[in-house]
């Protein structure tokens, strides 16, 4: 009886483990993308180009999962050094005090075929505020050529620069208040 005892522990363990398996983030097929509105009339593109991030869950059961992930800010690029520069400056995301930003994922919830709500804390400037992501998973891959496992996924989301004390142009007339974020994610299991 013990042996059975035994037995179904070390199942449940292995089972148990392999419902955490940890994921990190390819940086080189990822991407962490940002839209806000100019004057109004046109758009203004631009992403992180360092960052790091993890997934802790099982493809299987997405919804027990954990994304985390730490940015590097002073990597803004939006094409024009002008701008980077000053994006970096206090008067927006001040990057010499606050030189990260991160996300905590708190929940991801199934909102139909591939879909789900992912929920988490997303901090900037030292302010956290929950945030909603739309969240599309891509899929599995069991082998991408070089024996990696590889698992998909893009979120998307729109936060008020306000909320996170991005104050510059509080009238918004000129940098639009809302800003939105698509994450492309491609992440390889862990060894």
């Amino acid at each position: 009886m013990k042996k059975i005892a035994l037995l179904v522990v070390a199942t449940l363990f292995s089972v148990a483990s392999f419902a955490q398996t940890k994921w990190n983030v390819d940086a080189m097929h990822s991407s962490i993308n940002f839209s806000v509105k100019h004057l109004g009339i046109s758009f203004v593109d631009g992403r992180f180009d360092k960052y790091e991030g993890t997934f802790t869950g099982n493809p299987e059961d997405l919804t027990k999962g954990v994304f985390n992930f730490t940015v590097d800010v002073n990597s803004i690029n939006t094409a024009v050094e002008m701008r980077d520069n000053h994006l970096k400056s206090a008067d927006f995301f001040d990057t010499a005090k606050f030189p990260t930003m991160t996300f905590e994922s708190k929940s991801i919830k199934k909102a139909g075929k591939d879909k789900y709500k992912l929920e988490g804390n997303l901090t900037i400037k030292g302010i956290t505020k929950p945030v909603t992501f739309d969240l599309t998973y891509g899929g599995l891959l069991q082998d991408d050529g070089r024996g990696n496992q590889k698992l998909g996924f893009q979120a998307t989301t729109t936060v008020n620069r306000f909320d996170f004390g991005v104050n510059y142009d509080p009238t918004a007339q000129g940098i639009a208040k809302d800003v939105s974020v698509t994450v492309n994610l491609e992440f390889a299991k862990a060894n």
